[in-house]
């Protein structure tokens, strides 16, 4: 059910780069906006910046830390109780408690 999907700010971010960096940026651009058009945008707020600060603390501590933006694309999921999505299983499996689905 497409209603139940959403798309971080994170995310986001990292498509509009990718976007701007292809070989035609103004088509790119115009089929992203489209695209995320079909989903409502889930920000990084306060309940997420206290989940990403509990992510690194224990990914630091069990020396198997993680890139900055997949700590804050899980603590949005974690905060909103969300099965993240993605087919980066072997960096999000190490995050305790986070819901995770490969749809490849």
């Amino acid at each position: 059910d497409i209603s139940s999907l959403f798309i971080c700010s994170i995310v986001r971010g990292e498509l509009e780069y990718g976007a701007r960096k292809s070989n035609n940026p103004e088509k790119t651009l115009t089929i992203l906006k489209e695209f995320l058009a079909c989903f409502p945008e889930i920000s990084f707020d306060s309940a997420a910046a206290e989940c990403y600060g509990i992510i690194r603390a224990e990914l630091e501590k069990q020396g198997t830390p993680i890139g900055p933006y997949d700590m804050q694309i899980a603590a949005i999921s974690l905060a909103h109780n969300f099965t993240l999505v993605t087919h980066n299983i072997k960096e999000f499996q190490r995050i305790k408690n986070l819901r995770i689905e490969d749809w490849e």
